[in-house]
């Protein structure tokens, strides 16, 4: 199958094309559609699985190497979120373990929490899950309740959490708590969870979703767990949301470029479907109608490229902020919606069959628009900005 997008993007160096083609070999071994499908038929990504990418170097990429990483940057998580999404592996948490929930320990951890994790996330040994949504607090994180009182030298957890990714296979949870109910968005509080023998942690059910079905996705309880003082990321109260707030842009750069990729996938796919299927004595390809959706369908393609090759090149120079990200989250998983609908009709009937990988891609987009954020809660962000 021919890609769209041959060619390198502009943040691309030499060594990041051939990180590259190591990338694409090793998805193209590991992860053919038939060992996608049974993640999907067995709702998890097993262990194994999580294993074989930590073998490869794949786990912990922008982790420092001396804390066992492999030692890139965000360009590198970059290239991997393209493969998985190229490959169809939508729902693998990979993307969060690596560029988000690593991301916050080395980042904002203490010397001694840097120590204690970082090298067994890239290791495999841990994988890790970041709990924010609760079921009555999504976008607004302001309205979390989940509680972490002080308990002598600790603090007691309570709450629930859901939507979780990676919520069955997660070893270390970071949890969203608040630690001051009077303190408002200073009285939240992030903390790192080790779920192993953690006494009134419990899982909740693996979730049924229309999409996404090979990722773990799961509701989280919290009775009265003991945290230990030395869990509280970065070691002090009150710093949750300004940790947060400094990670969400790229964690909504994270999801452009996931959507960026299955706007590549859903064009391959339909670009060699309509050269081949015939109708009426020509090809799908050779109707005006199909030369004109799709030349509209590239055109936002490239747009799409383009504004998230700027945005990664901002982040890379420490320039991307909340506004900008927002843009191309809401802007590209909007459209990622509408050019997979373009595509699947092309298909007809076809493009209903969960066999054809297009219909599996009409599944997986719909949550683009919601999680990390709704469009809506985008437009209001970006909106603001309109006031300055």
């Amino acid at each position: 199958m021919a890609e769209l997008f041959a060619d390198p993007a502009v943040w691309m160096d030499d060594e990041l094309v051939m990180f590259d083609d190591s990338v694409r070999r090793f998805v193209g071994d590991k992860l053919d559609p038939e060992r996608l499908a049974t993640w999907r038929s067995d709702g998890i990504v097993p262990r194994a699985a999580w294993n074989e990418m930590a073998s490869a170097g794949l786990l912990g990429l922008s982790v420092p190497a001396e804390h066992g990483g492999a030692g890139g940057d965000f360009r590198h998580e970059a290239v991997l979120i393209r493969r998985l999404g190229l490959a169809g592996a939508e729902g693998f948490g990979v993307p969060l373990h690596n560029a988000i929930c690593a991301a916050y320990i080395a980042k904002f951890g203490t010397v001694e929490q840097k120590s204690r994790w970082l090298s067994k996330l890239c290791s495999g040994e841990l994988i890790t899950a970041i709990a924010m949504t609760e079921p009555g607090a999504g976008s607004d994180l302001q309205g979390v309740r989940t509680s972490a009182k002080k308990d002598g030298n600790g603090y007691r957890l309570n709450g629930q959490k859901t939507f979780i990714t990676n919520g069955q296979h997660a070893d270390l949870i970071i949890v969203v708590a608040r630690t001051d109910p009077d303190a408002g968005s200073r009285g939240i509080s992030l903390f790192g969870l080790e779920t192993a023998g953690a006494e009134g942690f419990r899982r909740g059910r693996n979730l049924d979703k229309i999409g996404l079905e090979m990722g773990d996705t799961s509701e989280l309880f919290f009775d009265d767990v003991k945290l230990p003082a030395d869990t509280l990321i970065g070691g002090a109260e009150g710093q949750g949301m300004y940790q947060l707030m400094q990670e969400l842009p790229k964690e909504r750069l994270i999801i452009a470029i996931e959507c960026l990729a299955m706007i590549e996938s859903a064009l391959n796919v339909t670009l060699d479907y309509v050269r081949d299927r015939k109708a009426f004595g020509k090809r799908i390809l050779d109707f005006q109608n199909t030369q004109f959706k799709l030349a509209e369908c590239k055109t936002e393609a490239t747009i799409a490229r383009t504004f998230v090759d700027d945005c990664i090149t901002r982040y890379m120079r420490g320039e991307l902020d909340a506004v900008t990200a927002s843009m191309a989250k809401f802007w590209v998983s909007e459209r990622a919606q509408s050019i997979v609908d373009t595509c699947q009709q092309f298909f007809g009937g076809y493009g209903y069959m969960n066999e054809y990988p297009i219909a599996q891609m009409y599944k997986d987009v719909r949550v683009k628009r919601i999680y990390g954020g709704t469009s809506e809660v985008m437009k209001l962000l970006i909106a603001r900005s309109l006031e300055t």
